[in-house]
């Protein structure tokens, strides 16, 4: 993560008044054990009630559902929309089903704003299965909702209640076999053991203390992130302390991502500098520290049982690693370097994945060139990790492109490797935050729990929406970092703040928030 830069983006304004999405009761329509009109060609434009589907407003307000121009495959989509508050439902009724498991597919757009907007799946046996709209104003997401069908029917619903001007548009539905899930869910917990050494507390939501990897897997957590320096000068994030985390890591039953830094302090797409033990080293013997350094701590990882499950041979390496020598201008020395880090997993543990992870979460291009670049020159890896912050990376849409196309085009399973979100914008400490301004903000998600709630929640849809099951999860950064008085930003510096403590998953009260609770969603 960027942890002390600042970026601002211009915010997406909303450019359509014709779009939006809610929730609302299933009345009976045609059957049929097929989706009849997904794609809401078979009607033109002003359509109420398309072919194949049904609309349903207590208050009278059909009117508020209809077709128009502007789909998202084909020439026409669904809209929600009325200059007047609304509550409308769109739905269709599937009949004569075989049992199993099922997932929608839908291509949603949402100004933001209503009470709720989701698409669902109900009455097809257990529980209803909603998945809500991701305020996307100006591109097409693609969202999953998965089912399991027990009684040989199922009702897809769309749902908007929602106040007057907002709008959704869904288009190009499909309802077939198959499942989706996020196998991976997880926080890096990094900053933890600093912060209960200088007096941390953790609650749960109600209010008990506790232990954070405690309350973080009963949210529905599943894997910690653990990042490594060489030689850091606080003494924390070395291979002991490291090796301390996972044994606890381990004890909850959580898997281990391994995130090596390769420095004595943040490695990033701005800082890349070399542990100060391998400074004036040459090519060949970088070549052999990054080898060593990551056989030696894994190996010790293994030698205590708490073998690593995932490894990321360098952070955010945008530019490459070990500067200048591991630098993107020079590709050949690169690839030797990640071969290097790579080897030494393997090494350790043949079923260990090896990441590679880039902070480019919304750049097509740049991922591409990347990742070109490494298959070019030989570079081994098993599994991509982006990078993502909505503030800094561009909008979601920008993210499910670069994610879908990096798990396409290199055939290998994606997960989002760094993201957050602020619950609010005033410090708990002395030290300026990241993200402090609403001008900073992504539109449509504010600085509230809810806010963040629905970022984290939206970001989960993209990455499990990724086809053919190759959105393997997401971590959630520094969930644990809160205001801590000597746990600061810079390891050099005892006095230094922490500029994340408002997007931690847990409040100034100390208690777990709103978000973590997603993690149990499914």
């Amino acid at each position: 993560m960027f942890h002390a830069r600042r970026a601002l983006r211009a915010l997406l304004i909303p450019l359509f008044a014709g779009l939006a999405l809610t929730t609302l009761p299933a009345g009976s329509a045609n059957a049929a054990s097929t989706l009849t009109n997904g794609g809401f060609e078979s009607n033109g434009t002003g359509t109420t009630t398309p072919t194949g589907w049904s609309t349903y407003s207590a208050g009278g307000q059909n009117a508020a559902s209809f077709t128009e121009s502007g789909g998202h495959g084909g020439s026409y989509r669904l809209s929600h929309y009325s200059s007047a508050a609304y509550k409308v439902e769109t739905y269709q009724y599937l009949d004569g089903l075989t049992n199993g498991n099922y997932k929608l597919t839908a291509w949603v757009r949402s100004g933001g704003g209503q009470n709720s907007a989701y698409i669902a799946l109900k009455n097809c046996g257990g529980s209803q299965q909603r998945t809500d709209l991701p305020v996307s104003a100006s591109g097409w997401i693609r969202i999953v909702v998965p089912v399991a069908v027990t009684n040989n029917q199922c009702t897809i619903s769309i749902n908007s209640d929602a106040k007057a001007g907002n709008w959704i548009n869904v288009d190009d539905l499909t309802f077939a076999s198959g499942t989706a899930s996020l196998p991976i869910k997880g926080s890096d917990v990094s900053s933890l053991a600093k912060s209960e050494a200088k007096g941390g507390v953790y609650k749960n939501s109600s209010g008990t203390t506790g232990d954070a990897l405690t309350i973080l897997k009963s949210a529905g957590q599943n894997y910690a992130r653990l990042k490594v320096w060489v030689n850091p000068a606080d003494g924390y994030n070395n291979k002991a302390r490291v090796l301390a985390m996972a044994k606890r890591v381990k004890a909850q039953n959580m898997k281990l991502l391994v995130d090596f830094h390769y420095s004595d302090t943040w490695a990033d797409p701005g800082a890349q500098s070399k542990p100060a033990a391998w400074a004036g080293h040459s090519y060949s013997q970088l070549r052999t520290d990054v080898y060593n350094h990551t056989y030696d701590v894994l190996n010790a990882l293994k030698a205590q049982g708490t073998t690593a499950d995932m490894v990321q041979v360098g952070n955010e390496i945008n530019g490459g690693m070990l500067w200048n020598e591991g630098s993107t201008n020079n590709w050949s020395q690169l690839a030797g370097l990640l071969n290097s880090g790579y080897d030494a997993v393997k090494a350790v543990n043949s079923g260990t994945t090896v990441a590679l992870h880039l902070a480019k979460g919304g750049d097509l291009s740049g991922t591409r060139w990347w990742f070109d670049s490494a298959v070019s020159n030989g570079v081994k890896f098993d599994a991509i990790g982006l990078s993502f912050y909505g503030y800094w990376h561009g909008s979601l849409a920008d993210f499910q492109t670069t994610l879908d196309d990096a798990a396409s085009r290199y055939g290998k399973p994606v997960f989002l490797a760094e993201t957050a979100y602020p619950f609010r914008l005033d410090s708990d400490d002395s030290f300026e935050n990241i993200i402090d301004l609403s001008s900073e903000l992504v539109s449509g998600y504010p600085a509230t729990t809810a806010g963040q709630s629905a970022w984290l929640r939206d970001v989960m849809n993209i990455v499990e929406a990724v086809p053919n099951g190759r959105g393997l999860g997401i971590f959630y950064w520094e969930s644990t970092w809160t205001a801590v008085n000597g746990n600061g930003w810079d390891p050099t510096d005892a006095a230094s703040g922490n500029g994340w403590e408002n997007q931690a998953l847990f409040g100034y009260d100390d208690r777990a928030l709103p978000a973590m609770s997603l993690f149990n969603r499914r």
